[in-house]
């Protein structure tokens, strides 16, 4: 069995390897994002934990994933699933103890597999003990490490910001017993750090330390643009529905920091969740080598399925960046509907040939390996307040016909129901079907270790015809791949620039009814939402 993620260098003999000049592991493959509730569970409880992650690596390292995203497992009361963190420096009982995090962690590494924690600097939960000091006493002395201010009336919250929970409504919640209002960007019980005291961003910097110290190998961080707010807490202008921190100077410097305490530890890395829907603000936080080391794309997240769509957003981001900067690339996570439901089951398919053979790195959402759907939540099953259950349902890794409702998940009862597909999609009978999305995804990620022009090599679109994108990937060697999706309903002729005619080798087809194995690109037709990988 190949390992998942190693460094490669110039000369390597390992069969199945690029050997190409060292890049940083982050850029070589995949990195799955794990929702820790909704992967494995051991106990019964019906919910995940790490015990389940552990147990689940070979599958990982089958899927060759460069690394794994564990989504917040600290301590917390779950008023937001973990992303209201009530100790940074612990693990939840209903994910186990620190020292299943440091098993996974050794586990993980044997395996040459990184592992990547949700850092959530922007709030804490009410129930922090921080937050108990500071709502104590207006003179407590961690009373500014959050974010209080006199309103501008009877019952006037100091501005108009809204909270990101539609739900919710207002972002500030009045305290009767010191008669301020302190902001929340999200939940009530999820109140905001004021990262304007130099204690708090300290603090913050030694959480980091803590789970450096105990190896994990980089983080991504939650919100990150909201950790420098304007300080004189303006109203959104009324062109532009975002507050102004999202533009605020103190967010670049913050970052600087930050990188800096990473560094002090070999091999580290930054992803940030830069929810910002400009790509050049985006790019700001790659652009100059000493802030993230990759920014999340919300920017290609949400576009439509439409074939000159995705083109105009990789060619921009491309023509944007600076030498420093490099693609993240994802089109499902935890808080948006899977790419199945949104796009559709084929279209999933090629959406996964995108996200491994783009100049970038791909970002893997668990069961998008498996075209998983959404899951049909009752309305006595809602648990969340923006309506984000249907993607974060449970894996299902075996036939519920043959486990029961659990579907290898778990013995007990799921803490959200799971996909009505799991009789087809569950991971036991895709790992032995040629043709399933899984073994898709497998062959998809084997090439992608094993080619240099996917991992490190150049990249040029193709102006393919109308509804097809389309790209070459070129190696040091001169090697070239091509790679050719059809986002039309039907099929589509693929039409092919002078400096391409000939025949190609047929890598990979999404299709599964594509066999021949020498393709010419003179006469090429795709068949609807095909993908195609082509060596030239």
């Amino acid at each position: 069995m190949l390992p998942a993620c190693r460094q490669v260098r110039l000369g390597a003999e390992e069969v199945g390897y690029a050997s190409t000049m060292s890049i940083p592991w982050w850029q070589q493959g995949a990195i799955y994002q794990i929702y820790p509730r909704s992967f494995a569970d051991t106990d019964g409880d019906g919910v995940g934990d790490l015990r389940g992650v552990t147990d689940r690596l070979d599958y990982l390292s089958e899927l060759r994933v460069c690394a794994i995203w564990l989504s917040p497992f600290y301590r917390s009361p779950m008023a937001d699933f973990g992303y209201d963190v009530a100790d940074y420096r612990d693990v939840d009982s209903i994910f186990g103890t620190l020292e299943d995090f440091d098993h996974l962690v050794d586990e993980a590494h044997a395996r040459n597999i990184k592992l990547l924690v949700d850092f959530v600097p922007n709030h804490t939960s009410d129930q922090h003990p921080w937050f108990v000091e500071s709502r104590s006493s207006r003179k407590n002395p961690k009373r500014d490490w959050y974010v209080w201010r006199d309103g501008r009336g009877a019952n006037l919250p100091p501005n108009d910001w809204p909270s990101a929970f539609a739900a919710v409504g207002r972002a500030w919640t009045f305290d009767k017993a010191t008669a301020q209002w302190y902001l929340h960007s999200f939940l009530p019980q999820q109140p905001d750090l004021d990262w304007d005291n130099p204690d708090v961003e300290a603090a913050m910097h030694d959480v980091l330390r803590f789970w450096c110290e105990r190896g994990v190998d980089g983080f991504r961080i939650d919100v990150v643009q909201k950790i420098a707010k304007d300080p004189l807490l303006r109203d959104p202008r009324p062109a532009e529905p975002i507050t102004w921190e999202d533009w605020q100077p103190t967010i670049h410097e913050r970052l600087r920091r930050l990188r800096t305490v990473v560094d002090e530890y070999p091999d580290r890395m930054l992803v940030g969740e830069v929810y910002l829907l400009d790509l050049q603000r985006v790019l700001a936080y790659v652009n100059t080598g000493d802030e993230l080391h990759l920014a999340h794309n919300f920017v290609f997240l949400h576009l439509p399925w439409d074939a000159s769509a995705f083109r105009a957003a990789i060619d921009s981001f491309e023509a944007l960046s600076s030498e420093s900067a490099w693609p993240a690339w994802f089109l499902a996570n935890h808080d948006h509907a899977r790419v199945a439901s949104r796009f559709g089951a084929e279209q999933a398919r090629a959406v996964l040939l995108m996200l491994y053979t783009l100049r970038g790195t791909p970002f893997v959402f668990q069961g998008e390996e498996l075209g998983l759907p959404d899951a049909e939540i009752p309305p006595d099953r809602v648990v969340d307040v923006d309506g984000r259950d249907p993607e974060r349902a449970p894996i299902p890794w075996r036939a519920p016909s043959e486990t029961g409702p659990g579907a290898g998940f778990t013995t007990g009862e799921p803490w959200l129901p799971l996909t009505s597909a799991a009789e087809e999609l569950n991971v036991s009978r895709q790992a032995d079907e040629h043709d399933s999305t899984l073994s898709l995804t497998r062959r998809l990620a084997t090439l992608r270790m094993a080619e240099r022009a996917l991992q490190s090599g150049e990249q040029r679109s193709v102006d393919a015809g109308d509804d097809l994108l389309a790209w070459l990937r070129i190696g040091e060697d001169g090697k070239e791949l091509l790679a050719v999706v059809n986002f039309a309903e039907d099929e589509r002729g693929f039409r092919c620039p002078p400096d391409l005619r000939g025949t190609a080798r047929l890598e990979l087809s999404t299709d599964p009814a594509r066999r021949s194995p020498e393709l010419s690109l003179d006469d090429l037709r795709l068949a609807a939402a095909e993908g195609l990988l082509l060596r030239l």
